[in-house]
């Protein structure tokens, strides 16, 4: 247990990052289900609609730290090459 008031307070200060961090993380996984939803229905369209607010919400977390920069990019481009792949099934 901590003893200081500087480490009681880094203590709530650590606490409340992480379940900010969670919450982000939790949303970002929810996007990405969304998208991969779409995906398997075959509509390009409305994946391609999903991959747009999943680029922006792995941006988004990325900027606040939550989520290194290049673990975001590494995710949206693999789930850019699935789209790709979609669409170029359907052309």
């Amino acid at each position: 247990m901590a003893h200081s008031l500087s480490a009681k307070k880094r203590v709530k200060q650590n606490a409340k990052r992480r379940t900010t961090n969670r919450a982000r993380k939790s949303r970002v996984k929810t996007q990405i289900k969304h998208f991969e939803s779409a995906l398997a229905g075959g509509d390009a369209e409305a994946a391609a609609e999903q991959y747009r607010s999943v680029a922006r919400k792995l941006d988004k977390t990325a900027a606040a730290s939550t989520m290194h920069k290049k673990t975001a990019a590494r995710k949206k481009s693999r789930l850019a090459k699935q789209l790709n792949r979609l669409k170029t099934k359907k052309g």
